[in-house]
């Protein structure tokens, strides 16, 4: 009776003794241009009424600006009512991307939710392959400074939203792309699940469902996520709803304007 070497060493491996083998290494997408015959809008402003079980708990508003090749978006929330009361929310995001290739030029935040204060600001440097974050406790005031690296073109969590109106949508196939998340960069799968009509304060409209999906970072830790993008050529997000695990969170489109 003979034994191999082989199966020896995978008898070995199977009772946890010998080497281990070595980790599938991590494949990161690459991110693809938007379509040469996609419009970006020029100028456009989508305003949410965002709600909460049975609450309308605040107002998110998203301005979209072309300057020169970038495409520029700055969302505001704000909480209302008697949740302000509670919890007050104040938050504003900016954020930008290129037209032609879809890299992120950069995201910044400025967040007042309770008594927390923080501002952050994230660059991108692809000539040397470099991220850099400078986020700072306004209450303490405090500040910290990273350095990490990035592929040669990424998206961040506002601009990907509307990169991803870019692409072409269909059900059941997904949209992959790198997202710089949290000093790493994660890859995120939007998956077209269905189409559906929605109905919104701003009308009817025939959409198609998308859910972002990652097997870490933001994306993961925040729950289910789903956009539902209309089904034509504009693919504008008319409705974007987060199931987390304190509740789930409905933004209904209240009005949008292009001018």
């Amino acid at each position: 009776m003979s034994c191999s070497f082989d199966s020896l060493t995978a008898n070995a491996q199977l009772l946890g003794l010998g080497p281990k083998p070595a980790p599938t290494p991590v494949v990161i997408p690459t991110l693809q241009p938007p379509l040469p015959s996609f419009a970006f809008p020029e100028k456009q402003t989508l305003t949410f009424t965002v709600d909460w079980r049975v609450f309308t708990a605040g107002t998110a508003v998203f301005q979209i600006e072309q300057q020169g090749t970038v495409q520029k978006i700055t969302a505001t929330a704000d909480s209302t009512g008697a949740v302000t009361m509670l919890f007050p929310v104040v938050d504003k995001f900016q954020a930008g991307f290129d037209t032609k290739t879809g890299c992120s030029t950069g995201f910044s935040k400025q967040v007042q939710e309770g008594r927390r204060k923080v501002s952050s600001e994230l660059s991108f440097d692809y000539s040397q392959g470099k991220q850099k974050q400078v986020e700072k406790n306004l209450v303490k005031g405090t500040s910290k400074e990273q350095v990490a690296s990035i592929p040669a073109c990424v998206t961040d969590s506002l601009s990907a939203m509307f990169y991803a109106a870019s692409q072409p949508m269909a059900v059941g196939q997904s949209i992959r792309l790198p997202l710089a998340d949290s000093m790493r960069t994660v890859t995120v799968a939007m998956k077209v699940e269905s189409k559906e009509e929605i109905k919104t304060p701003a009308g009817t409209f025939q959409t198609l469902k998308v859910e972002p999906t990652a097997d870490e970072g933001i994306v993961k830790n925040r729950g289910h996520i789903w956009v539902w993008y209309t089904d034509d050529a504009r693919h504008m997000p008319v409705q974007i709803q987060a199931r987390l695990f304190w509740g789930t969170i409905t933004f209904h489109l209240q009005s949008y304007e292009t001018k």
